[in-house]
Formats: C-alpha cells, sequence, structure tokens
C-alpha cells in the first residue's frame, strides 16, 4: 500500500531554514514503511534529512541509555518511553501519535485455514510447525502477540512452537520466507507491498490483546530541525498517511 503525502506541507517545521540539514532518530521496526514514505516527503519539503535507526523498541531504548547518538525515539509502546523519562533522558513525556494493529499471517502458498482465525491456524499446524512472532523482552509487538494467543484459547505456545524474532521485522521475515509456517506482526508490515506479495494476512481483532499505544518522544539535546520533524509527525497530514499504512489514530 503506498501512502503519500498529496500535498506540500506547511507549518512550524518549514520556518527554520538555518536548521541543520540531518536529524537521526531511533524508531521501532513496525514503522518502516510509513516512516519512509513520511522521510521521503518531508526531504523533498524542507530539505531535511532524517536518518533512521530501526529495531526493537527494547533494545532501542537501552542503546539510548547506552549513548546511541539520536534526537527522537519513536517506540511501539509507551513502557519503554517511559523508561527513558525516568532515566531522565528526555525533554518530556512525550506523545501518542499511533495505535498499532496486529494481523496473522502465512507464507502465500500456505494451506492452513487463515481465514478462520488465528485459534483454527494454530490448532491446523502440523508436529514441527514453527509460529513467529516478536520477543516479548523486546518488542511491544511480541508481547500483544502473547496475549493475542492466550484470548484466543491456544497460548502459551511450547517453546519448540515458538520462533522469536528479535524485531516485529524479523518475525515478519521469518513467515514471508517460509521459516516459520505462522506468525503474527503488525499490520503495518504485513499490508506493504514489499512484504504482502509473499503473504496471506488477516487482521486480526483489537480485542485480542492490550491496546498499542504507541509514543515517540525527544531526548535532551534535540535541535530545532527534530523538534519541528516531532511537531510534523502530529500533524493532519502525517497521521492521514499513517492511518493509510494501517495504524489507528491514537486514543
Amino acid at each position: 500500500m503506498k501512502a503519500a503525502l498529496s500535498a506540500p506541507l506547511a507549518g512550524p517545521w518549514l520556518a527554520h531554514p538555518q536548521s541543520p540539514t540531518r536529524i537521526k532518530i531511533a524508531a521501532a521496526s513496525n514503522l518502516k514503511f510509513v516512516l519512509a514514505d513520511l522521510v521521503n516527503h518531508y526531504r523533498q519539503q524542507t530539505g531535511i534529512q532524517v536518518d533512521v535507526n530501526l529495531g526493537a523498541s527494547g533494545n532501542l531504548a537501552r542503546q539510548i541509555l547506552q549513548g546511541l547518538p539520536v534526537e527522537q525515539f519513536i517506540s511501539a509502546d509507551e513502557a519503554w518511553v517511559a523508561e527513558l523519562v525516568k532515566a531522565d533522558r528526555t525533554v518530556d513525556a512525550g506523545q501518542r501519535y499511533a495505535m498499532g494493529r496486529l494481523s496473522l499471517i502465512v507464507p502465500k502458498n500456505s494451506a492452513l485455514p487463515l481465514a478462520q482465525g488465528l485459534a483454527a491456524v494454530v490448532r491446523a499446524m502440523k508436529a514441527g510447525d514453527k509460529f513467529a512472532m516478536a520477543n516479548p523482552a523486546l518488542a511491544p509487538y511480541g508481547v500483544a502477540a502473547v496475549e493475542a494467543l492466550q484470548r484466543a484459547g491456544v497460548g502459551p505456545l511450547p517453546a519448540a512452537r515458538q520462533v522469536l524474532g528479535d524485531s516485529i521485522g524479523q518475525a515478519t521475515q521469518f513467515v514471508a520466507t517460509g521459516a516459520a509456517q505462522a506468525g503474527i506482526t503488525a499490520l503495518a508490515l504485513a499490508q506493504a507491498p514489499e512484504i504482502a506479495r509473499s503473504l496471506q494476512v488477516l487482521p486480526l481483532p483489537a480485542d485480542l490483546h492490550s491496546p498499542l499505544h504507541q509514543r515517540m518522544v525527544l531526548l535532551k539535546g534535540a535541535g530545532v530541525a527534530a523538534a519541528n520533524w516531532h511537531r510534523f509527525l502530529l500533524s493532519p497530514p502525517a497521521q492521514a498517511v499513517f492511518v493509510r499504512h494501517g495504524y489507528a489514530m491514537p486514543q
């Protein structure tokens, strides 16, 4: 799903021509494709290049605590932002920018009964089949996947049945490449054209897991250019791109 901004940007992010020309940020892996669209358009409109370091939210938060030189952290949940706030590494408590959604995925040629839902797929898997998800110790989408399996009445899965990705992006690749026979990923990743051609995708009901409130925060030392980019992500044009990529608006 290509989601491009169609209108020129307008707002305070255009008001500082002397701002630095590059911003370095850290962002959760589920944001790979939506940020690619937003970063590209922002660069075209402002001349500012946003360099994105993608990874699991937990890993990125720990790297920031260890000195990773970035100006903004865009997390897949609120807990890892709270860790940075507690450590006095941020300018404030941050802002919610989106709500994440889950999807159940199987390879394109799979005969598993995807349309029947999560429980049916897990019960139809053969001995030795693998189910992919992000590591819940590192990635909020992994925590949500564990909750979804439990609420669907089929979890927790035995350790031998699971294959855990260091990020939600890696978990998605396990299924896309056939290394796992089914899995749970971010809807925003599963429906991206680069991934969707390898998968069958079923969005999962939101009531199968706790809300994935995604929060971002500026880090201490962030410059004017980073603050303007941060405000842009909360603007209506940017929020519309998040929605087209499969996110819900924050509550």
